[in-house]
């Protein structure tokens, strides 16, 4: 304990990262007040009606990443989503198309372009997705709309969603250039645990107060999500270390030979795309039925409802095979093969050229698949925790996105402060070596 105080007072002393701290608490405070901020046209008073039908299915997965802004109807309900969606659509297109790969690799100029292609894109995918919301506003919470005002809520709510996802996009871009972390990743982070402290008091009175088996119970699901927890630890940082070699080199009467190297897998070398990935598929049919979610029928009534079987069987077979997808997509063999050739550097036992990009691919591959398979258990998670009777607010938390993404951005965010100290020779937040964070300032590597 006095080793962890003495800590926080050297992040404190570091003028530097002490800037940055306050400069993300400050941003990320105007974002949660603008969370609360109801859109004109609409009676605050009367939202707890549409407040209860958004925290089921995808919906209350939308405003969990939203912080509560979605149900409040606030400016900023889309949240960052949308930028998400377009980011998201950009990097596939910066993998598939060569021509979008050639500005990509120009350097600063061509990551400037693509930057602002995706803030166009983003305003696209906004003005769709807050006429979508207006739709739903008018169609489930009509008593809450102000008569006198109806002339100019589509508009106006659209215009101001539209304004409100864009100003949080820069709120998100000054984090990232002022202040501390992913600025995208932290703002999802933060709406995300914004919801934790009602979701665990309602989660207490259901069990405490409703029968639903007293303290114990809720004492064994809080450990339960502890070693979830720990779980997805394990994957966001495991790794399997391929040894390497490099080839002895004679200069003059010497011969050197290079220090023995490892080339590290990343077990979830896809992040959480692959539950991103699915989601968005499998939110498509419910579009058909998107203004009234209980009259949808068949696949659209499965999918909207995350605890059916059938949902959580087909989802996490998408998990694992957009896991491999991904994964295929951004890791070459074939380039790491030939760039271990250029330096003289080979694996022992393993031929230069064909025979180590197959056998680098095949590593890949079987360290792939358990890290897909544990992905996809953490992507149905809260269906199965809302079957074992956990409310569904609660269950949010026990994996999928959700989990992932916090577990994900705080260990980058402790890597950066761990980085500050180390620098100026103070100890790490942890005494048995760095933390590992996922190393990337990639707005959709969440």
């Amino acid at each position: 304990m006095k080793k962890f105080i003495q800590t926080l007072k050297n992040i404190w002393t570091i003028e530097e990262l002490r800037g940055k701290i306050l400069v993300t608490l400050l941003l990320i405070l105007v974002y949660r007040f603008g969370a609360h901020i109801v859109l004109p046209g609409i009676d605050p008073n009367k939202l707890t009606e549409f407040s209860a039908k958004t925290q089921k299915g995808l919906l209350g997965l939308f405003d969990t990443f939203a912080g509560g802004a979605f149900s409040n109807a606030s400016i900023l309900a889309l949240g960052i989503m949308p930028y998400i969606s377009a980011s998201i659509f950009m990097q596939l297109v910066t993998i598939l198309v060569p021509k979008m790969q050639k500005i990509q690799k120009e350097g600063d100029s061509g990551r400037k372009k693509i930057n602002q292609w995706t803030r166009y894109l983003t305003a696209i995918v906004t003005l769709l997705q807050a006429g979508t919301y207006v739709a739903y506003l008018t169609n489930q919470n009509r008593e809450a709309l102000i008569d006198s005002y109806q002339p100019y809520f589509w508009i106006s709510t659209v215009l101001l969603l539209t304004a409100g996802t864009l100003f949080v996009m820069w709120l998100g871009e000054k984090i990232q250039d002022k202040g501390l972390g992913n600025g995208t990743s932290i703002i999802i982070m933060v709406g995300i645990l914004a919801r934790l402290p009602e979701s665990l008091l309602q989660e207490f009175r259901a069990k405490n107060v409703g029968g639903g088996g007293g303290l114990f119970v809720f004492v064994a699901e809080i450990a339960v999500l502890i070693l979830i927890i720990l779980g997805l630890i394990v994957l966001v940082q495991g790794v399997r270390k391929i040894p390497i070699n490099y080839a002895k080199q004679i200069v003059g009467n010497r011969q050197f030979t290079g220090a023995r190297q490892f080339l590290p897998l990343k077990v979830n070398a896809s992040g959480v795309m692959p539950i991103i990935f699915a989601q968005a598929i499998m939110f498509l049919p419910t579009l058909f039925s998107f203004t009234s979610f209980e009259s949808g029928q068949g696949i659209a009534r499965i999918f909207a409802d995350h605890s059916n079987v059938w949902y959580m069987v087909i989802y996490g077979v998408m998990v694992v095979a957009f896991t491999f997808l991904y994964t295929a997509l951004i890791f070459n063999p074939k380039q790491i093969s030939d760039n271990l050739k250029q330096s003289n550097g080979f694996i022992p036992g393993v031929k230069p050229g064909q025979e180590t990009t197959d056998y680098i691919g095949q590593i890949m591959d079987r360290i792939t698949l358990p890290g897909a398979i544990f992905l996809a258990i953490a992507g149905i998670l809260p269906g199965l925790a809302m079957r074992a009777s956990v409310t569904a607010q609660f269950s949010t938390f026990f994996g999928g996105t959700s989990l992932l993404i916090m577990v994900g951005v705080i260990l980058d965010t402790l890597q950066q402060i761990e980085t500050h100290l180390l620098m100026r020779q103070y100890d790490g937040l942890m005494k048995s070596g760095r933390i590992q964070g996922r190393q990337t300032s990639s707005p959709v590597s969440i």
